[in-house]
């Protein structure tokens, strides 16, 4: 199996295990068979973030403790759907992504420049 890549073409980062995220929950947005979803984007959740994602039917702050989910609050790290990630950004309220812990997968559903726009990890 060959090493997962970010955005940015480097081996991919980690994007938070407090709480633990990812697909795999091994606290990468690393990918794989059955990620329908393609969870990652590593972004920081916004109080805005969360209200929008609640509104279209994924409740990210409550938590589910039969599924292990503590639920987040703005400020964690969490590894998101691209697809939903581009439809924050077309409504406005896309959290920032920290690009070397969001896989290069991401770069099917959003583009590069969206990405670099919200970067909170920006190289110059």
């Amino acid at each position: 199996m060959s090493e997962a890549k970010n955005v940015l073409g480097e081996s991919l980062a980690p994007c938070c295990t407090d709480p633990m995220t990812g697909y795999f929950r091994t606290g990468t947005c690393d990918t794989g068979a059955g990620d329908f979803g393609a969870h990652v984007v590593c972004a920081q959740v916004t109080e805005e973030f969360l209200e929008f994602t609640k509104m279209r039917g994924n409740d990210l702050s409550t938590p589910q403790p039969g599924f292990g989910f503590p639920g987040l609050k703005p400020g964690d790290r969490w590894c998101l759907c691209a697809a939903r990630w581009q439809e924050a950004v077309d409504a406005g309220v896309a959290p920032p992504v920290v690009l070397a812990a969001t896989h290069v997968t991401a770069l099917e559903f959003v583009s590069h420049r969206e990405l670099e726009l919200h970067a909170i990890d920006k190289k110059d």
